[in-house]
């Protein structure tokens, strides 16, 4: 009878401890269960937030930039369509000749990034308070030049009483700086009591009235630089290089408006992939990149160059991604000091 007691109570607890065991895996498979489900959830969810992402992306960029050699990365691209194969959307091309009608574009929404140089740039940021736009990427550096003509009696510092030199648009880098160079030589402006004039005109008229000996000098850019020593005979009287350490200062760089950066920020990046490539191609073989850019510049000014004119410009010229920000900051100063911008400006922000 013990022996079969024992037997029972041994049964019993064998019973009891297989219904644990069997509870457990029931358990286990039940939070295996809901623990798949929630996966699933969670995967539904990134699928429906990624979709959305890319169904809310841009289906096109409307790309600004200047029929300028300092320009050549968009130049390139627009006659070889690099940018569309690298973004996979479309591109609306913008032809701007001076940077305040270009971030004017940018800011009011009619293009969503472009190539300006470092003052329209300032000046777009701070004048919506830092949420206009962002510098994304450096693009060429120096091409800047003081050329007078060889007639004007122009020999030295001292020489530009009574003178008028041009600039390609009011506020713009180049006008900026040629104003800062004269306040430094101590010239005051006809407007101001003084003997100077500066006078903003596009870069074709500066060509013109260069040519025609109504203008004494140019404070311009490639390929007008060029242009105006080569094909008018002019004399470059300062590279403006000289006038910066290590002679390195920004003249371009690729600008988004700062929602469609927000927005867009994969389509932003594969830009700036694309906007490096091409600025290592053209530094691996410039020469290649002549005929390219002579053609393009036909399309869109309705005239090509002399190649002479083309190779001079791109010699003249650095092209980089190196946003080279100390210029920058120095531009904005020079700005503030000259009366264009009120207050200090504030550019924590502008780079991202």
């Amino acid at each position: 009878m013990r022996g079969l007691k024992r037997k029972a109570v041994f049964m019993n607890d064998t019973k009891i401890r297989l219904l644990g065991i069997f509870q457990d895996i029931a358990l286990v498979e039940w939070h295996t269960v809901w623990l798949t489900k929630q996966a699933l959830a969670v995967y539904a969810a990134l699928s429906i937030f990624i979709s959305s992402a890319l169904a809310q992306e841009a289906k096109e960029l409307r790309l600004g930039h200047y029929p300028n050699i300092t320009h050549a990365q968009a130049l390139l691209s627009h006659a070889n369509g690099e940018f569309e194969k690298k973004l996979c959307v479309p591109i609306r091309w913008t032809t701007f000749h001076a940077g305040p009608a270009a971030i004017e574009a940018l800011i009011s929404g009619a293009i969503d990034a472009t190539y300006v140089g470092p003052n329209p740039a300032i000046s777009g940021y701070v004048n919506t308070s830092g949420e206009g736009l962002r510098i994304v990427a450096g693009s060429a550096g120096g091409g800047a030049a003081l050329v007078v003509r060889a007639d004007g009696g122009i020999k030295s510092n001292k020489d530009f009483n009574d003178k008028i030199i041009a600039t390609p648009q009011l506020g713009n880098t180049q006008d900026v700086a040629a104003r800062m160079w004269f306040q430094k030589k101590g010239y005051r402006l006809k407007e101001k009591g003084g003997n100077l004039t500066i006078i903003p005109l596009s870069c074709s008229d500066q060509f013109l009235l260069f040519k025609t000996g109504e203008i004494h000098g140019a404070w311009t850019v490639e390929p007008w630089v060029s242009r105006l020593e080569i094909e008018a005979k002019g004399k470059v009287f300062l590279e403006e290089k000289t006038l910066w350490p290590d002679g390195r200062y920004v003249t371009t760089h690729l600008v988004v408006g700062r929602k469609f950066l927000e927005q867009n920020r994969n389509l932003v990046k594969r830009l700036i992939q694309a906007h490096v490539a091409i600025t290592q191609r053209l530094n691996a073989d410039k020469p290649s990149a002549v005929r390219t850019i002579n053609a393009e510049l036909k399309m869109e000014t309705g005239k090509a160059l002399p190649e002479s004119v083309i190779r001079s410009a791109l010699a003249r010229v650095e092209f980089t991604w190196d946003p080279i920000c100390n210029s920058l900051f120095k531009s904005a100063e020079d700005a503030h000091q000259i009366g264009f911008l009120r207050k200090r400006p504030q550019l924590e922000g502008i780079y991202d």
